[in-house]
């Protein structure tokens, strides 16, 4: 959406173009049964006036919802910007995927979201020893790892439908803009990394969260195996996400917000095929369900996880 057709396919196929691309040329005959239908999901753009701030708290009048649910690949990077040589975290390099989420999104059923993690233990055609989860963005792109997804979870081909990379810049953005976040925290988090320049200084109890001090809930880790705290203090500021979007205040903002933050992603959404869904999320009814995959214990403090043995596929949705 921001960067050029060039940047975006090396962004899509990853540090590994020629291997993603053999991926995607073995998913073609699949992909391309559904990639017919996908534009059967949205009226045409022009049904809408994109230039027209919503007057009434409607979420359709922001942009006609899909017609079909819609899943989304959503990648969080630990990159302050997409276009940065380094991440500026830790570890240091190019961008990682601090977060990985599938979302089911349709105007009426509840919201679901299936949480994976980052540091689930994959094995990849070339690596004699399995890789973070978090990894395959990285490795092989999006298709890569909407690729892997797809075999791990059982997911139909084609799905998910669409994806969106998200750096740190934009978690900041979205919120300053939407609203500060009001979340209970159920403990303090202080820590400061130096090489970073990064502090986390957050207090016990309910307030209000604005940008900064949500990336810092978000980025808060104790130790290295401390991903499944994350991953609980991430739904925190899912559920409050979601609140804010759906209150009055939220509903006269977001086109606005997202406007201007459409340059700092890296996605295969269309401007509106993104208002569209997020009237969709502001439609849903309550109730939304925040789901994980089921793991082994971690064994001997060993760093990777497994999936549980013996499940039915699909693992998701419920």
């Amino acid at each position: 959406m921001s960067t050029s057709k060039p940047q975006r396919l090396r962004q899509w196929l990853g540090r590994h173009p020629l291997r993603a691309s053999l991926r995607i040329a073995a998913l073609a005959l699949g992909v391309g049964a559904t990639a017919w239908g996908l534009s059967g999901l949205w009226p045409a753009p022009d049904q809408i006036d994109r230039a027209a701030l919503p007057n009434s708290n409607d979420p359709s009048q922001l942009a006609p919802y899909p017609a079909a649910p819609v899943t989304l690949l959503i990648i969080g990077a630990d990159a302050d910007d997409l276009r940065d040589l380094s991440n500026q975290a830790a570890p240091k390099g190019p961008a990682n995927a601090d977060a990985v989420m599938l979302a089911r999104i349709a105007a009426d059923e509840p919201l679901q979201l299936l949480q994976l993690p980052t540091e689930l233990g994959i094995k990849t055609p070339d690596s004699t020893k399995p890789v973070p989860l978090g990894s395959l963005w990285q490795r092989g792109g999006t298709a890569l790892m909407a690729d892997s997804l797809r075999e791990i979870i059982g997911l139909p081909n084609g799905v998910p439908q669409r994806y969106v990379v998200v750096p740190r810049r934009v978690v900041r953005g979205f919120i300053d803009g939407l609203g500060d976040l009001e979340i209970a925290l159920p403990e303090a988090y202080t820590s400061e990394d130096r090489s970073q320049g990064f502090v986390v200084n957050l207090q016990a109890g309910r307030q209000r969260l604005d940008g900064d001090e949500t990336e810092q809930l978000l980025r808060y880790i104790e130790t290295p195996l401390d991903q499944s705290n994350r991953r609980s203090r991430q739904r925190l500021v899912i559920q409050a996400l979601v609140e804010q979007l759906k209150t009055p205040s939220g509903f006269q903002r977001i086109k606005r917000v997202l406007t201007g933050l459409q340059t700092d992603l890296d996605s295969n959404l269309t401007q509106f095929e993104l208002l569209s869904l997020t009237a969709a999320v502001m439609a849903s009814p309550a109730g939304m369900q925040i789901s994980q995959l089921d793991l082994e214990p971690r064994a001997n403090g060993q760093p990777l996880r497994q999936l549980k043995q013996n499940q039915t596929l699909p693992l998701w949705p419920n």
